[in-house]
């Protein structure tokens, strides 16, 4: 009797290993690049907010290209809004420039959009936005455009494989009225400078185009 419990309590073990993938490491979750989704931002004001984190990994070389923290922000900002007016001329874009007028008309009402933590919803698994967070986007981009907001909440650059460097932008849709995040994608692109990586991650959002 004592064995047969002894076997019993084996084949118990060895199940319970294999069910739990005989403790091996899950594999890393790639970033999804997935296409703007036009359709929502046709015929929309649609807020795009200034990007608030730009990081370099310095074995790049990129550091003096890409100059000091608020130059990295303004040139990010630059590219990433020449290609949505170029490429995406359904939406009616309101620029970061707008946003930062409307709220220094309004000190103490309007948060600056330049200090806002829209870095946070870089993160994955992000559905619904914390406050502050969440009302500073709602009154601010209620003023300026419609519900939606588009926001790069992260900027990284980093070695490609293949030699030069990879630019991964986290952008999120946001639906300011419910507080949610409508669309999440991380744009990559590679190349042999920080702003044509940049480009040609933002060409993933819209990639029937040349």
């Amino acid at each position: 009797m004592a064995q047969r419990m002894s076997r019993v309590a084996v084949i118990a073990l060895a199940l319970a290993i294999l069910g739990c993938g005989g403790g091996q490491p899950e594999e890393p979750v790639e970033p999804v690049s997935l296409p703007l989704p036009t359709a929502v931002v046709a015929g929309r004001k649609i807020a795009l907010y200034p990007v608030t984190l730009v990081a370099t990994e310095s074995s790049l070389g990129w550091n003096d290209v890409i100059g000091s923290r608020v130059e990295a922000r303004q040139r990010a900002d630059s590219v990433i809004e020449a290609y949505l007016l170029e490429r995406v001329p359904e939406a009616e874009w309101v620029l970061p420039d707008v946003l930062r007028r409307a709220a220094a008309q309004a000190p103490g009402m309007l948060s600056d959009p330049d200090k806002m933590g829209t870095a946070l919803l870089r993160a994955e698994g992000i559905e619904k936005i914390p406050d502050p967070l969440r009302s500073q986007l709602r009154n601010l981009t209620a003023i300026v455009a419609d519900r939606y907001a588009l926001i790069p909440a992260a900027l990284t650059f980093t070695p490609a494989e293949g030699g030069g460097g990879e630019a991964q932008l986290t952008l999120v849709l946001v639906d300011v009225r419910f507080g949610i995040l409508a669309w999440r994608s991380v744009a990559a692109g590679e190349a042999d400078s920080p702003w044509e990586a940049l480009w040609e991650a933002l060409t993933t959002l819209v990639p029937d185009l040349p």
